[in-house]
């Protein structure tokens, strides 16, 4: 529903500056707290499994609540959504401030991840809701730029927060922006229309057979050497298959499976998203433990060394943009898939010496290859679906771009347990971190040459497709 033209009284300046400070706060408070670990499992004695939680809690219970939250907002509104997630986001960053102990402060991070999916699911339909089709890309742009800006300040600031005032600092930042943002949306938003479509229906089953899925292998995961974790998968397995069932019945769905089925350049570019989203986000989690505890680095170094990535992916990523109107997306994300692979291989040869040197090589690989595939593979999508799928089309980019950053983590959890245990980082085993370290950029790079065959395989398809028409 357009209401574009519903919203002119709407001071749409102020209504952008609420939405880009909100779409900032999701990728700063998660790149700023992957250097802040190691500080953290000092001070409250975490191990090397709970320490994994404190990143794999907010990525999962952002990809649980993203979908169920799209389709909330749909129905009972965009701006009270976003509203209450800003207001849940802020009084989870106290909880996180004041956080006693690991265990607290891992259901704190678990409720900062709800807040992040109701904020994340609406900020961009806000933006569209209140801007003129005219003034509509500028504005877009500027969100995603303000998102890129989230993500290379997050190591840097974080870094310094960390290393000079404590990594509670973090957190109380967060929560003075939070309020700030509160602040400004009780002033300004109340003449945002919602567009509410309280006839349609939420699948509730669905949503929670698609939450319990994800929570279940995760947890799983965590436990794997145990029988515990193995009934958890297994649940989790059929919580899948029950979903999927259920989804291609029910008349209104939390995700569209059918636009699935029998399209498969969309498949397959959807699944190159998880594909190599779950080595990418693993990168900022174990690299900041290998500098920080292996190399030595402070928080403040490791943070700079980080935003390398980064700020390559930001210069990139507007040129991809551009190069995938004019020539063959496929081949781009294809050639950026690559540069991903590459870049986490260079990972797999980290030992006790390695340079600091080859690791940026790595990341700016890694970054190159991200600006390079992101475009051209959301072109892709978009273009092998009707323009009436379009919503739903970004919608499950977005759940596949989630859903590789929970299982990446969840890959992560498994290799921890194998290797290191419920057991706190000292010199003693260090070793065992580089072998976790290495041993989980093998298995993305696995995967990324997994990424790399689906790739070509959908660029096959897409030219017999193009010649039989």
């Amino acid at each position: 529903m357009d209401t574009s033209h519903n919203n002119n009284k709407v001071n749409k300046n102020y209504i952008l500056l609420i939405v880009i400070i909100a779409s900032f706060l999701t990728p700063f408070i998660g790149s700023s707290l992957n250097i802040a670990l190691p500080t953290i499992a000092n001070e409250l004695s975490a191990n090397a499994i709970l320490l994994s939680w404190i990143t794999t809690s907010f990525f999962l219970t952002s990809a649980m609540f993203a979908l169920p939250m799209g389709r909330i907002a749909d129905i009972y509104g965009m701006k009270k959504v976003f509203r209450y997630g800003i207001i849940i986001l802020t009084l989870a960053c106290f909880l996180s401030a004041i956080a006693p102990s690991v265990d607290f402060l891992i259901v704190s991070r678990v409720i900062q991840g709800i807040g992040s999916a109701m904020i994340f699911v609406t900020g961009l339909a806000i933006i569209i809701s209140v801007f003129p089709s005219s003034e509509r890309g500028k504005a877009i742009g500027i969100n995603v730029t303000t998102v890129y800006l989230g993500l290379v300040i997050g190591p840097v600031l974080g870094g310094f927060l960390t290393q000079y005032f404590g990594w509670r600092s973090i957190f109380y930042l967060m929560i003075f922006m939070g309020f700030m943002l509160t602040i400004l949306i009780f002033w300004k938003m109340n003449e945002v229309e919602d567009g509410e479509r309280g006839s349609e229906k939420i699948d509730y089953p669905g949503s929670l057979l698609y939450m319990l899925m994800l929570a279940l292998i995760l947890i799983g995961f965590s436990n794997i050497k145990g029988t515990f974790g193995k009934f958890m998968i297994m649940l989790g397995i059929l919580s899948l298959i029950s979903f999927i069932i259920w989804e291609l019945r029910v008349e209104n769905p939390v995700l569209e499976i059918k636009m699935f089925m029998g399209n498969k350049p969309f498949v397959l570019s959807n699944f190159t998203i998880i594909l190599n989203y779950m080595g990418i986000l693993s990168i900022g989690f174990l690299l900041s433990l290998y500098l920080q505890y292996i190399k030595g680095f402070n928080p403040n170094i490791t943070g700079l060394i980080l935003a390398v990535q980064t700020v390559v992916m930001v210069l990139t990523s507007p040129v991809a943009g551009k190069l995938s109107d004019r020539f063959d997306s496929g081949r781009l994300a294809l050639f950026g898939t690559i540069l991903i692979t590459i870049g986490l291989f260079i990972f797999t040869l980290l030992n006790m010496e390695t340079s600091v040197y080859l690791l940026i090589v790595g990341l700016i690989f890694v970054g190159i290859g991200i600006g390079l595939f992101s475009a051209p593979n959301t072109h892709l999508i978009m273009s092998s679906v009707e323009k009436r799928y379009f919503g739903l089309a970004s919608a499950s980019a977005s759940t596949m771009r989630l859903l590789g950053q929970t299982f990446g983590m969840g890959f992560t959890l498994i290799i921890f347990e194998v290797y290191l245990g419920k057991i706190q980082f000292n010199p003693q085993n260090y070793p065992e971190l580089l072998i976790s370290t290495r041993v989980a950029f093998l298995i993305f790079t696995i995967l990324g040459v997994a990424a790399i065959l689906i790739s070509l395989l959908r660029n096959i398809l897409n030219k017999i497709n193009k010649q039989t028409i």
